[in-house]
């Protein structure tokens, strides 16, 4: 699908990016908004994925970009792995159910092949695993959002420096071990008593172009991806202009 205000002249001064494992495109929105054109590839088919949409397994669909060299089309990936494997929310809520400790982890052999890509890159990490590289955390009430949703991020090939956390307002509203708790961010996972309604997360999380409720509680809000991208982007203009 191609987003309604592109143009060959605004493209054609547009970087390429990879978003591997892509979802509804929370993450490729934020890139598109930073000044990436953005090309998303998951799995699963993803209809609502506003930009160019490749149907495909991410690792297979990467591995193939590097051996026919491909991969130089692109100047920066973007990967969110299936992060059930190490989940806090997973591992924390369902391990004693014998759940959680039965997926498989994505993030080694991602690395893998992003390291072999040679390009920068991004990989979103779950919290909840001891091993994961935390080279950058972001939360919602940085950018005013209606979640506090922690993720964090492991950079290859480039850094940035880890913004200040900014203080909670309060708690994420909903039920806790049969109490409800009032708070001024939603729970943006699940499917249970007192979580929010689609609208709820749609306006929470800043993304209005899809309401099924699974990609929602899966993307990274677009406002992350954007002060991703526009860090990157202005680290390049700096090298150029040195």
């Amino acid at each position: 699908m191609t987003h309604p205000t592109d143009n060959p002249r605004e493209r054609a001064t547009r970087p390429l990016l990879l978003d591997l494992f892509c979802c509804a495109g929370g993450a490729g929105m934020g890139y598109r908004r930073a000044g990436f054109d953005v090309i998303g590839v998951d799995i699963a088919p993803r209809p609502r994925y506003p930009f160019t949409f490749v149907q495909a397994d991410a690792l297979e669909y990467l591995s193939g970009l590097i051996a026919s060299g491909e991969i130089e089309r692109f100047a920066f990936v973007h990967s969110s792995p299936p992060c059930q494997a190490g989940c806090a929310l997973t591992v924390g809520t369902n391990q004693s159910r014998g759940w959680g400790g039965t997926h498989v982890d994505l993030v080694p052999p991602t690395r893998v092949l992003l390291e072999a890509s040679g390009l920068p890159y991004v990989i979103e990490q779950p919290n909840g695993k001891a091993e994961i590289r935390k080279d950058l955390t972001l939360c919602g009430e940085r950018f005013g959002l209606g979640v506090l949703r922690h993720r964090n991020f492991e950079l290859g090939h480039w850094s940035v420096v880890q913004p200040a956390h900014v203080p909670h307002r309060g708690r994420v509203r909903g039920w806790r071990h049969g109490e409800f708790f009032d708070g001024p961010y939603v729970a943006a996972y699940g499917n249970g008593g007192g979580k929010p309604s689609v609208s709820e997360l749609q306006a929470a999380m800043g993304i209005t172009w899809t309401d099924v409720r699974e990609e929602l509680t899966e993307a990274i809000p677009p406002a992350y991806s954007h002060w991703i991208g526009a860090q990157f982007l202005a680290q390049v203009r700096a090298e150029v202009s040195a």
